[in-house]
């Protein structure tokens, strides 16, 4: 714990904290412990305020519609895995033997997840603003440079699209989730107006969401060409 603290350049009052954001569910399930999913469930709140506030600050010309889209990068799973390994933080997850047999500690899904929870964790430790000089602090490399270039995600690609045409922004759903904790199945839908557009199946919820909004993209942009 030192060593991580060290490095993410915050020491904790109640380090139960980082301990239990550090934690996977295949282990704290087994051993009846705490683990992340609630701490990353805030943690995503923490991450979209001190991105939406530093592109808010940072960008006072830019519409809201550019800022949506830039949050979209700077928040998605595959950002957070290459902002974790500033810290090592796979390093220090606590697995269960099976996932760290599959190779949980490289996992984008898992190790992201973590990345948000310990956001959470030195929200609760420390409050709001020790929680946004870490975020900052791990997105520096991504904050560097243009954050409104061509998104390439398409839950980003979506998100433009459906703005663009009438400024609505899609929903996304857990229709259901499956398997073992070491290899789940998670299907995700996604809605506009309420209506469901898409399904996706994948290995977490953001790989699930991923397809489900590259099904509902190809079918909108097909629909908007037959128009032309």
């Amino acid at each position: 714990m030192k060593t991580l603290m060290k490095r993410l350049g915050y020491q904790f009052r109640d380090v139960s904290l980082l301990e239990t954001a550090l934690t996977h569910p295949s282990l704290g399930g087994d051993k009846h412990i705490p683990h992340y999913q609630r701490l990353e469930f805030l943690g995503d709140a923490v991450l979209e305020l001190a991105v939406s506030r530093y592109l808010f600050t940072n960008f006072p010309n830019v519409q809201e519609g550019k800022l949506t889209f830039a949050r979209a990068r700077l928040v998605r799973e595959e950002t957070l895995f290459e902002a974790s390994k500033k810290f090592s933080l796979g390093e220090f997850i606590r697995l269960s033997p099976g996932e760290e047999h599959t190779g949980g500690r490289k996992k984008p899904s898992i190790v992201s997840d973590v990345m948000e929870a310990v956001f959470a964790a030195v929200y609760l430790d420390g409050g709001y603003e020790e929680a946004e000089r870490l975020i900052l602090y791990a997105l520096k490399e991504a904050l560097t440079g243009d954050p409104f270039s061509d998104v390439t995600d398409y839950k980003s690609r979506l998100q433009m699209l459906t703005q663009k045409n009438g400024g609505r922004t899609p929903v996304y759903e857990l229709v259901s989730a499956s398997g073992e904790a070491h290899k789940p199945t998670f299907i995700m839908r996604v809605l506009l107006d309420g209506e469901p557009l898409a399904e996706g199946t994948g290995s977490s919820k953001q790989a699930a969401q991923q397809q489900a909004a590259k099904t509902a993209y190809n079918k909108l942009k097909g629909s908007a060409n037959g128009c032309d």
